[in-house]
């Protein structure tokens, strides 16, 4: 016999009536009930690198949306003066990255024409000098780091007599110097497209001055090279600031500041400080200047914008074409589904590229570019969205939930709308948020292979701007850097929040846990 376990003994009083005078009933679930949208919002939140994503796209369309309106310039802006600038931040200023600064391999004449401007102007124009060296023929280079906004020098501006008052009369009231005199040799440099420079130097053993060599002292300074007069109202001269006696020949030595012509005046200008006069600021560009002396920063938010609007456009017009499309053929099927279905694969099989390149030759001269390539998009595009709304009819109609709808007489529509789009909604609102980066990618591949051109005076588009810094990769990279970052953190994005948009709508993981 097997021992039998003793059950130690409990008294009576630990024993109590659990329902001795009240009623046992189910308790009410005080939890509320999570919906459809709810329960895939949480799921969302879940995913980490979708949510990551979603942040991202937001700033970028909070960039495309806000730039435009804080900017001090527009897409119209342009400065020949200022062209290919390298990216600005003052929080950087000397710093040699992000501070408008480049380098550069100068030669003797070079070198020394920088150099005059930074001494007349009083600016660092070489940050920094790194080395002195002479290559195989003998030629002397300078490997310098040049502030690229200084660099610019002087510009000679023709100027009406009353546009002549007003920038004297803001030198005043700032205490700024904006123009300065001319260079004795001023029209010759002019016409050689050598205007930056005042202070001109010769090497030892040249010809004078008004040969348009340099000049330097016997400390080797720079010497100033101005134009002279012994009669300060000879004709076709203004005469205006300052005069000296330097003791030779021609007696006193006038300071020439504008030269008279037909119009007005014709002036040499700082063009850094007659930007800021022009315009109010210094030219600082956070992310440069392309080759036709625009702001990247504000062309950048204004493409972006552009691109938005139409890659949104054309995803609502093709998820609704290809949503009632796709839903009559999946649902009804059969005959209709078969004649439906042939009309799309035709439509399918024509490649866009050559209906984009046929609408940008022919229907853009009528309607503009930018209809043109939306009824491009829109042609063929709304096919992939029909086939997998159809996909989906066909493998959520023969449910027994919408078997059970209809035996109870929900009508068509209500079958629909109510029963099969909403398991089907995952895939659909997936297809769609994947669209608007598709649309982007091929704007901008037509763009840079110059099919299309989005640009006018007032608009233009990634695609636009990477076309426009392809011939500068090697020289300014920034200009198509910009563009490549934004689109490619733009297609990534979308790419991930697509994926999490997916999972979340998914109705067989409607409350799992992951």
């Amino acid at each position: 016999m097997m021992n039998e376990q003793r059950i130690p003994e409990i008294p009576a009083e630990k024993f109590r009536f659990i329902q001795q005078n009240e009623k046992i009933h189910d308790e009410r679930i005080k939890t509320k009930p999570i919906g459809y949208f709810k329960d895939a919002w949480l799921r969302f939140v879940r995913n980490k690198s979708a949510v990551v994503a979603f942040a991202l796209i937001v700033v970028l369309v909070l960039f495309a949306v806000i730039v435009p309106f804080l900017s001090q310039y527009d897409v119209s802006f342009r400065s020949g003066y200022y062209k290919t600038m390298t990216p600005r931040n003052r929080w950087f200023a000397g710093t040699g990255f992000w501070d408008g600064s480049k380098q550069e391999n100068l030669n003797a004449d070079t070198y020394n024409a920088i150099r005059a401007i930074g001494t007349e102007t009083g600016r660092d124009v070489i940050i920094r000098e790194n080395r002195v060296y002479t290559d195989a023929k003998g030629v002397e280079y300078h490997d310098v780091r040049v502030d690229s906004y200084y660099r610019v020098g002087f510009a000679y501006v023709n100027m009406t007599p009353e546009e002549y008052q007003a920038l004297q009369t803001y030198q005043n009231e700032t205490n700024t110097q904006v123009i300065y005199p001319l260079s004795k040799t001023y029209n010759v440099d002019f016409l050689q497209g050598n205007a930056g420079a005042n202070y001109w130097y010769k090497l030892k053993n040249e010809a004078t001055t008004s040969t348009g060599f340099p000049e330097l002292d016997e400390n080797g300074e720079l010497i100033p090279n101005y134009l002279t007069a012994s009669d300060p109202n000879r004709a076709g001269y203004d005469s205006l600031r300052v005069s000296w006696d330097d003791g030779g020949e021609d007696g006193n030595t006038w300071l020439v500041y504008a030269q008279k012509n037909q119009s007005g005046y014709r002036v040499r200008v700082d063009y850094y400080e007659y930007f800021r006069y022009i315009y109010g600021q210094e030219p600082c560009f956070l992310f440069g200047t392309n080759g036709y002396g625009q702001d990247m920063l504000t062309c950048m938010a204004a493409g972006a914008r552009l691109s938005f609007l139409l890659a949104i456009s054309v995803s609502a017009i093709n998820f609704l074409i290809g949503g009632i499309y796709g839903a009559i053929e999946g649902y009804y099927g059969g005959a209709v589904d078969l004649v439906m279905e042939r009309i799309s694969d035709l439509l399918y099989d024509v490649p866009f590229m050559v209906v984009a390149t046929l609408f940008q030759l022919h229907l853009a001269q009528k309607v503009g570019v930018l209809p043109s390539l939306l009824f491009a998009y829109v042609l063929t595009g709304w096919v992939g969205m029909a086939a997998r709304v159809r996909m989906q009819f066909y493998r959520f109609k023969g449910h027994e939930y919408v078997l059970a709808a209809r035996t109870l007489g929900a009508s068509d529509r209500r079958l629909i709308f109510k029963h099969i789009y909403p398991n089907s909604l995952g895939t659909i609102i997936t297809g769609s948020v994947l669209a608007i980066p598709g649309v982007i990618f091929s704007e901008s591949m037509l763009s840079y292979l110059h099919i299309i051109n989005l640009e006018t005076s007032s608009l233009t588009s990634i695609g636009t701007l990477l076309a426009g810094g392809q011939g500068y990769l090697s020289t300014y990279p920034h200009i198509i850097f910009f563009p490549a970052l934004f689109i490619s953190i733009l297609e990534i994005s979308f790419n991930l929040f697509g994926n999490g948009l997916r999972d979340a709508f998914n109705p067989s993981l409607r409350g799992a846990e992951d």
